[in-house]
């Protein structure tokens, strides 16, 4: 009989480690992996610090922040949350400047997009990959479904798309009436990170999903 601990998860450029932990709680094997440091009281152990293309490539021999060498057989999941910087639908008005397309932010919505697809062809049984909507320009693949943070348990909308493969849309769970929208913070980051009541739903519908699935 599969079991959590078995089961291989990597959360593509997850520096708050929110969904990494929710996993970890319920025994799935699972990391995170980023450009930058890890929160601070993220745990190194489970933190990969470094570009995460050659993982969402296939490979599975890494090294955590604490110096321990991991060698896995395959990734089961990957969920990825490619920068949306240049890619989503709210920034393409800085897509022009002067009535002509800004050519370097055009290189870089491209070069955007080229990392959204490793992510979106990553190497896992099952993928998902979250963004924001996205700008037409873009031209990225039509999402499979989009969630909003009341449906878990917050009382903030933040609507959210999500490319899947091999597995079901997320099912609302704990719906809150009154809710407001998320807008900036003044803590900068902290806007993209991700909600512990959605985490939680991926842990307990995805992750019992492939158990499901693996055990059939």
């Amino acid at each position: 009989m599969v079991k959590s601990k078995s089961i291989n998860v990597l959360i593509a450029c997850e520096e708050s480690q929110i969904e990494c932990k929710a996993f970890r709680d319920a025994g799935f094997n699972a990391f995170s992996c980023d450009v930058q440091h890890p929160h601070k009281r993220a745990n190194i152990s489970w933190h990969i610090i470094g570009d995460v293309t050659p993982l969402l490539q296939g490979q599975t021999t890494f090294r955590t922040m604490d110096n321990k060498t991991h060698r896995l057989e395959k990734w089961h999941l990957i969920i990825a949350h490619p920068p949306c910087t240049y890619l989503c639908k709210v920034g393409s008005v800085w897509l022009h400047k002067d009535g002509e397309v800004d050519q370097d932010r055009l290189a870089k919505m491209m070069q955007a997009r080229e990392f959204f697809m490793i992510c979106y062809d990553a190497m896992a049984d099952y993928v998902v990959v979250e963004n924001p909507l996205p700008m037409a320009r873009a031209n990225l693949p039509k999402p499979s479904c989009f969630v909003q943070p009341f449906w878990f348990g917050h009382p903030y909308s933040k609507k959210t798309l999500y490319w899947l493969r091999n597995l079901p849309p997320l099912m609302p769970e704990k719906e809150i009436a009154n809710f407001k929208e998320y807008v900036r913070s003044s803590r900068g980051k902290y806007r993209s990170r991700s909600f512990l009541g959605i985490a939680n739903a991926m842990v307990k519908q995805w992750g019992n999903f492939i158990l499901d699935e693996l055990n059939k």
